[in-house]
């Protein structure tokens, strides 16, 4: 029987909010194995709040979107990296950088770690992880720091709306009223909101492992579903 594939979007603020979160990624790495004698995964790692110290040094000193980007994707690199050790997995070519590397390393492994791959304009690991995800023909599950989308920032503005589900025309207009900055922080960027739009692919918004195993089980969780 053909394994279901799922990419999965770690946030950088998951893996290392202050501290490497040992306990978080020792429960995250008890799921996947679980559910790996059924199905593979990509695992997309983020920067989080580690690359935007970087990117806000950079942006004070006036370096280039560019320069500030690469910062960031090296973050998410060294994150997956650091993730795929806890695996037990030593990548002897290091992190996967581009689809096709990820595709071949799939087709033998049950899990593949990445971070963001080759620089593009105006994106952030989330577009890696939807762009493989249809590329793959993958249901895409993006594990943030909220339980998942608002209508505004919930740590920002206590009035914002938890929005269960959403389309994914309403979720892009939603995600392209935000100007993109390097490193920014949202449930998704603006290409991955598009990317989504344009494959029509399954994705999940969740804020903890729990959530996320239901995802995986196809039971009822907290978060949100973006769909048709």
């Amino acid at each position: 029987m053909k394994k279901k594939t799922w990419v999965i979007s770690l946030g950088g603020s998951k893996i290392v909010p202050d501290d490497a979160d040992l306990n978080f990624l020792q429960d995250f790495r008890r799921i996947i194995l679980r559910y790996s004698k059924d199905s593979k995964f990509v695992i997309v790692c983020g920067g989080g709040s580690v690359s935007r110290k970087y990117i806000d040094a950079l942006k004070k000193d006036r370096k280039s979107d560019y320069l500030q980007s690469l910062a960031g994707i090296s973050v998410t690199r060294l994150n997956a990296r650091f993730v795929s050790y806890l695996f037990g997995i030593d990548p002897e070519k290091g992190i996967p950088t581009d689809m096709k590397e990820v595709e071949n390393l799939l087709k033998k492994n049950d899990f593949v770690f990445c971070g963001g791959l080759r620089y593009a304009p105006d994106q952030t690991s989330d577009t890696t992880a939807a762009r493989l995800a249809s590329h793959l023909n993958a249901q895409f599950i993006n594990i943030t720091n909220v339980k998942g989308l608002y209508s505004a920032d919930p740590k920002k503005d206590k009035t914002s709306e938890f929005i269960e589900k959403i389309t994914w025309k309403d979720f892009n207009s939603m995600v392209n009223k935000i100007k993109f900055s390097a490193g920014q922080h949202f449930v998704l960027d603006q290409s991955s909101a598009e990317e989504i739009m344009k494959h029509k692919t399954a994705t999940f918004i969740v804020g903890n492992l729990r959530e996320f195993e239901k995802v995986l089980s196809n039971k009822p969780f907290v978060g949100t579903t973006i769909s048709g």
